[in-house]
């Protein structure tokens, strides 16, 4: 079906600018909080064919944001499919290595503490169930093979449990209906609600027709930046036509190819999930790991769907719009960080980018399909959804 109506909506979402032309980050929650691929991130999944294209009543751009805006969604359940595509070089477990670190590092030994799992998900295919009842309950599974992890938040009690190591983190929410967001974002809404931060005059958004996602009537958003020297290609968003809730969210690079991240709603239930859902207790055998209360820095760690500005302790901007690049130092000599003593990360880092140059002297440059980072070799980190050419013009300018 033809697209409705072509509808700039640029003042639709728009955040307030700011006079300064280094701005704290806004708009890196999708582009760029998928760099936490760098630090420790979730990815998501293949796009997923449409079922059909209903004939639902004309729409504009900006009745579709404002739905989207309105939705209310209290009691849900279903299963989502999530992948992602970066294009990252096999770390040979690394990741895993990572991530164990992370959570040892941060007084956690336990595999059920949730930054223990987020990078099992920066490739590939994953499925996971998820269920809310209002602003306290909501759990999340994510399915292995031969084991299960889930995630539930139940009233004060965040527990997490790995089935296959039998482990279990306990802590606390952070307030009625505030939980810590040590989870990785799980469904569609929550990269939605990002991507439509980043709407403005920079940013052409039209209503691409319907669809039918997980069964449901939907209408198709397509979010697509103006200017070049972006890797972003397109956002789409399915909107559930009668609720307004996101059901699907797919970026696509601009280089082509598959979509980089596509979060899709398989089942999808508004019912009230029984109060038993969101039960716990611990089994018997299990090892249960107490959580630590963490600094309010920790608890803004950067997270794709999270405040990416907050976990790069403030980090500065240089241009506007989707070719806005964030740009903070490291603090490390040569650059590339050195590791524990004996280790040769900054090497091993180094191998994986190229080495390039420009007025601000020399640096190493990192690349996948969205996300791209030049580190300096006197310690600046620059990094955006852009090409090499507007990372070396932002570095030049920074310098």
């Amino acid at each position: 079906m033809a697209p409705y109506e072509s509808d700039d909506a640029a003042g639709a979402a728009r955040e307030e600018e700011p006079h300064s032309g280094r701005r704290k980050v806004a708009r890196y929650a999708v582009p760029v909080a998928v760099v936490g691929v760098a630090a420790a991130t979730i990815g998501l999944v293949p796009a997923l064919a449409d079922s059909g294209d209903p004939d639902l009543p004309r729409i504009t751009a900006q009745q579709l944001i404002d739905k989207i805006a309105k939705s209310d969604v209290q009691q849900m359940s279903g299963t989502v499919k999530i992948s992602t595509d970066l294009g990252l070089p096999d770390l040979g477990g690394l990741e895993s290595g990572i991530a164990s670190g992370a959570a040892k590092g941060s007084g956690h030994g336990s595999s059920a503490d949730p930054r223990a799992k987020l990078t099992e998900l920066v490739s590939g295919t994953h499925t996971l169930r998820v269920a809310a009842d209002g602003p306290d309950r909501q759990k999340l599974s994510l399915l292995e093979q031969g084991a299960e992890y889930s995630l539930i938040h139940n009233g004060k009690d965040v527990w997490g449990y790995d089935s296959k190591s039998n482990e279990v983190s306990h802590g606390t929410a952070a307030g009625s209906g505030k939980v810590r967001r040590a989870e990785p974002p799980a469904t569609p809404k929550d990269f939605a609600d990002q991507a439509l931060k980043s709407v403005d005059d920079t940013t052409s958004v039209t209503v691409d027709g319907t669809a039918q996602v997980a069964g449901r009537d939907a209408y198709r958003l397509l979010i697509k930046p103006r200017q070049s020297g972006t890797t972003v290609g397109a956002i789409g968003i399915a909107v559930d036509a009668k609720t307004g809730m996101p059901l699907k969210f797919t970026l696509t690079p601009k280089s082509g190819g598959t979509a980089v991240i596509d979060v899709s709603f398989t089942q999808v239930s508004f019912a009230r999930p029984a109060a038993s859902t969101f039960d716990f207790t611990p089994p018997k055998g299990a090892k249960v790991t107490e959580e630590k209360k963490h600094s309010q820095a920790r608890e803004h760690a950067p997270m794709p769907g999270g405040d990416f500005a907050k976990g790069l302790n403030g980090a500065d901007v240089l241009g506007k719009g989707w070719t806005s690049v964030a740009t903070f130092e490291t603090g490390a000599r040569g650059g590339l960080p050195t590791g524990a003593k004996g280790s040769d990360l900054g090497g091993f880092l180094g191998s994986l980018g190229d080495k390039t140059s420009g007025k601000f002297g020399r640096g190493t440059f990192f690349s996948t399909r969205l996300v791209n980072a030049l580190i300096t070799d006197d310690g600046k980190v620059y990094v955006g959804a852009v090409t090499k050419d507007a990372l070396v013009k932002a570095a030049d300018t920074g310098k």
